[in-house]
C-alpha cells in the first residue's frame, strides 16, 4: 500500500516473535486467522464465528450471525464475494463481454433505510468522532496484548480506542465488517452518543489492484470480469450507505491507484489498467455521491507525487478525472500519506528526502493545492498520521515503503490542523497490519519487504505483525 518514490537511515530494531495466541486454544477466536498458505494455527472457530476463505492466503474467524460457509462458496468464479445471488452482465474492461458474474446466496440483509439524513457542510470531519471499529480493537486485544508486559499493554488498550478507517480491500467485508460495522455505529449513536459518531472506510478493490508491487495485489483481474464485479462491489456499497444515511461517511477511495497513473506507467500491469482504474474511480465516486458521504481520493504523498516533476501532472490527472465526474459534491478532496511514513511539518529536510522542496506532508499539501484549483479542482486534504510519530524514520531511502524500521504511532486523530487546506490528521492505515510478507518464495512477495530497512520476518499483507505492533508502540509520539 502506498507505494512511490519514498527515501531514510536505518534503525536497529528488535523482531519479536508474534504470538501464536491460536496455539493455547484448540479453536481460533473471532476475527482470528484460521487458515491460508502455510497457515499452521487451528483452522476451526470457536463457537459463534465461521472461518471463511478471503483469498488463497487468508481465512477469518468472522460472526456467524452475519456470514456463513455458503456465503463464501463460489461455483462459476474465483471472487469470494458474499452478495445475493444474480446474473451481472460483464462491461467495460477487457474481459469478455458473454461472461456474467454469478454470486453466491448471502445470509445478510440490508436493513431499511434511515429516517434521517447526516448530512453537513464544509469540513466533513467537524461535530461527529471517528468510530474505533471492532475489529481492529479485536486484532489488538486477542493478538496483540497477550504477550506483552503490564504497561506495554495498558498503552496497547488505549491504540485501540483511536479512530481508525477500515479497509473494505475485499468483496466479503462489504456484507460483514462494513455492514456490521454500520450497526455498531448507529446502535452508539441511537444510545446518546455525543458528540456522534462517523463511518471511516477505505474503498480498496480495483482489478489488477497495486499494479506496481506484489503485496497487494487484489482479488479480481481486468481479464477475468474484474469490471463488473467491482461495479457489483461498488453497487452493495452504495445500498449499505442508502440504508444507513444517518450516520456520516468518509470514505478514502483506492490508495495507490491514480499516483501510478502518474509515475508508473512503464510498468506494463499499470499501463494496461489504466483506462480501467479511471473509469471505476469515476463510477465509484459517482454512485456514492450522496449526501452524507464524503470522499477523498488517495494522492499519494510527498515523495511520490510531490516531486517537482511528478506535481504538475498529478494535479491535471485528478483534476481532469474529478470534472469527468461531473464534479460529485460527495467528493471533499484528496487523502495523502496513506500507509505512509511523512512528518506533517519539519524544521528542516531528513537526508533522505533531498533533494525534493516539499519533504513534508504540509510543504506538498501546499504546492499541490494551488496547482489543483487553478485545474480545476478546489480539493482539501486529510493526512494519515499514523506511522508518522518518529523522525526521521529507519527508511534507507525515501521509496522504501515496506515495514519500514524505525517506524511510530503518530499524531491522533484531529481536525486541529492549523492549516485551512488540511481537514483533519487520520489513521488510516491500521497500526499492525502488515505491508507485505518477507517470504520469498511466497506469491506475493515484493522486492521492498526483503530489503535491509523493512522489518522481518513479516506476514502477508493486511495480516497481524505483532513485532511492528510493538514498533510503533514504542516510538509513539506523543506516547501513550
Amino acid at each position: 500500500m502506498a507505494k512511490g518514490l519514498f527515501l531514510a537511515a536505518a534503525l536497529a530494531a528488535t523482531a519479536l516473535a508474534a504470538p501464536v495466541v491460536e496455539e493455547r486454544q484448540s479453536c481460533a477466536s473471532q476475527w482470528a486467522q484460521c487458515g491460508g498458505n502455510g497457515f499452521s494455527g487451528p483452522t476451526s472457530c470457536c463457537a459463534g464465528s465461521t472461518c471463511v476463505k478471503q483469498n488463497d492466503w487468508y481465512s477469518q474467524c468472522l460472526p456467524g450471525a452475519q456470514v456463513t460457509t455458503t456465503a463464501v462458496q463460489q461455483p462459476t468464479t474465483t471472487s469470494t464475494s458474499s452478495r445475493p445471488t444474480s446474473a451481472v452482465p460483464t462491461s467495460g474492461g477487457s474481459g469478455p463481454s458473454t461472461t456474467s458474474v454469478q454470486l453466491p446466496t448471502s445470509v445478510v440483509s440490508i436493513p431499511g433505510g434511515a429516517s434521517v439524513t447526516a448530512s453537513y457542510s464544509g469540513n466533513p470531519f467537524s461535530g461527529v468522532v471517528g468510530w474505533a471499529n471492532a475489529y481492529y480493537s479485536s486484532e489488538v486485544h486477542t493478538l496483540a496484548m497477550p504477550s506483552l508486559s503490564p504497561a506495554q499493554a495498558s498503552a496497547a488498550a488505549k491504540v485501540a480506542e483511536v479512530p481508525s478507517f477500515q479497509w473494505l480491500d475485499r468483496n466479503v467485508t462489504v456484507d460483514t465488517l462494513f455492514a456490521g460495522t454500520l450497526a455498531d455505529i448507529r446502535a452508539a449513536n441511537q444510545a446518546g452518543a455525543n458528540p456522534p459518531k462517523a463511518g471511516h472506510f477505505v474503498v480498496y478493490d480495483l482489478p489488477d489492484r497495486d499494479c506496481a508491487a506484489a503485496a497487494s495485489n487484489g482479488e479480481w483481474a481486468i481479464a477475468d470480469g474484474g469490471v463488473a464485479k467491482y461495479k457489483a462491489y461498488i453497487d452493495r456499497i452504495r445500498q449499505y450507505l442508502v440504508a444507513y444515511s444517518d450516520i456520516r461517511t468518509i470514505l478514502v477511495i483506492e490508495p495507490d491507484s491514480l499516483a501510478n497513473m502518474v509515475t508508473n506507467m512503464n510498468v506494463p500491469k499499470c499501463q494496461g489498467a489504466a483506462n480501467t482504474y479511471k473509469e471505476l474511480t469515476i463510477y465509484a465516486i459517482k454512485q456514492l455521491n450522496l449526501p452524507h458521504v464524503a470522499m477523498y481520493l488517495d494522492a499519494g504523498h510527498a515523495g511520490w507525487l510531490g516531486w517537482p516533476a511528478n506535481i504538475g501532472p498529478a494535479a491535471e490527472l485528478f483534476a481532469t478525472l474529478y470534472k469527468d465526474a461531473g464534479r460529485p459534491a460527495s467528493v471533499r478532496g484528496l487523502a495523502t500519506n496513506v500507509a505512509n511514513y511523512n512528518a506533517w511539518s519539519l524544521s528542516s529536510p531528513p537526508s533522505y528526502t533531498t533533494p525534493n522542496p516539499n519533504y513534508d506532508e504540509k510543504k506538498f499539501v501546499e504546492a499541490f493545492s494551488p496547482l489543483l484549483r487553478n485545474a480545476g479542482f478546489p480539493a482539501h486534504f486529510i493526512t494519515d498520521t499514523g506511522r508518522s510519530g518518529k523522525q526521521p524514520t529507519g527508511q534507507l531511502e525515501w521509496g522504501h515503503w515496506c515495514n519500514a524500521i524505525g517506524t511510530g504511532f503518530g499524531t491522533r486523530p484531529t481536525t486541529n490542523t492549523g492549516s485551512e487546506l488540511a481537514d483533519a490528521f487520520v489513521w488510516i492505515k491500521p497500526g499492525g497490519e502488515c505491508d507485505g510478507t518477507s517470504d520469498t518464495t511466497a506469491a506475493r512477495y515484493d522486492h521492498h519487504c526483503g530489503l535491509a530497512d523493512a522489518l522481518k520476518p513479516a506476514p502477508e499483507a493486511g495480516q497481524w505483525f505483532q513485532a511492528y505492533f510493538v514498533q510503533l508502540l514504542n516510538n509513539a509520539n506523543p506516547a501513550f
